[in-house]
């Protein structure tokens, strides 16, 4: 059965699957928009580099920085202060939870045109993308050698990790029986007790698609909407290993929704539960003791899309204008109701 899917237990509030960055002072107009600022007198205009990258989340204590634990973010931002000489802040796509891996990762960070040159150190030949990823390997080193940089780029005009995005996917790999059990990858798998029913599995996770308020499988933060639209589901058993591996895809996901969606569908696999089980939670609305969460461990960010850079030049800028703007109407639109008066750590 379950054993390895308990209730979800309190959380502090700084791991979520792909929750946004806590808020910093209120953004300028350029900053509201995904613009690097503007120059003013005092303030030379910035250079927004965009990073890709990857990390095998086992040893960190999710994305988010937190004070004395190991974390994605604390890593890439001390690595890039040895580099920038300061403190530099990132932006990411995807905030995951403790042990959550990632392939597909982007962040973004603004420096100054003086330290985007600077990172070659004024030899010639070099040019400051290439440079970066290889002094950021240097820097981040065997301690960090979990955590790669795949790519450094600037970003197009308006470019916004977090806002800019269209969708987000994860997968989830689960093993059922023993023979699928390969030792070298149970950091990365789900090693079930009992083989499930993956076509029984499969029509629930097409139940759940489309535009739905998902409040029964987030974890809600007050005042944050836990309204998406969950673009992809699918549940298949490679024939080659037989595996089986859960795809989701979404414009963006709340704390703890991937993780609660896969157990959901577990459980009716395992039949726990009869057929229809997960569309009903769904539409309940209520985050009880039923909504657990698949461990941690297999699950992966694999991708993040953006528009094509090729596209409309404002295409960025409008995308993480319009994110912001749905966000807003979301939660507006709730508030009378009182529906977020938990707590919520959306993503």
């Amino acid at each position: 059965m379950l054993p390895s899917l308990p209730s979800p237990p309190p959380a502090p509030d700084a791991s979520p699957e792909a929750r946004p960055d806590a808020a910093p002072a209120a953004p300028g107009p350029d900053e509201a928009l995904g613009l690097a600022p503007r120059s003013t007198p005092d303030a030379p205009a910035l250079v927004r580099v965009r990073l890709d990258l990857a990390y095998d989340g086992t040893d960190y204590s999710g994305w988010a920085t937190q004070p004395g634990l190991p974390t994605v973010q604390g890593a890439l931002e001390e690595a890039l202060a040895t580099i920038i000489r300061r403190p530099v802040r990132t932006v990411v796509a995807g905030r995951t939870d403790a042990g959550v891996h990632a392939r597909g990762q982007v962040v973004h960070l603004d420096l100054t045109e003086a330290e985007w040159q600077g990172v070659t150190r004024n030899r010639e030949g070099l040019e400051p993308a290439s440079t970066l990823v290889r002094r950021l390997a240097g820097a981040l080193g065997r301690e960090h050698g979990a955590l790669a940089i795949h790519r450094a780029a600037v970003a197009p005009e308006g470019f916004d990790a977090r806002f800019s995005a269209l969708w987000r996917s994860y997968s989830y790999a689960i093993s059922d029986v023993p023979a699928t059990r390969d030792p070298l990858n149970r950091r990365y798998t789900y090693w079930h007790k009992a083989p499930l029913d993956v076509a029984a599995m499969q029509a629930e996770a097409e139940s759940v698609l489309g535009l739905h308020d998902f409040l029964t499988f987030c974890r809600p933060r007050e005042g944050a909407t836990t309204i998406r639209e969950l673009q992809d589901f699918g549940v298949t058993r490679d024939e080659r290993t037989g595996l089986i591996t859960a795809r989701l895809q979404a414009d963006a996901f709340c704390h703890n929704m991937v993780r609660a969606l896969v157990a959901a569908v577990v459980q009716v696999g395992e039949g726990r539960h009869e057929p229809g089980w997960v569309a009903r939670r769904l539409g309940a609305m209520v985050r009880d003791a039923q909504t657990r969460l698949a461990p941690p461990h297999a699950l992966v960010l694999e991708h993040v899309q953006y528009p094509d850079d090729g596209a409309d030049p404002g295409a960025h800028a409008a995308r993480a204008e319009g994110t912001r703007a749905r966000r807003s109407a979301h939660e507006t639109a709730r508030e009378p109701a009182g529906e977020d008066g938990a707590r919520s750590a959306g993503q």
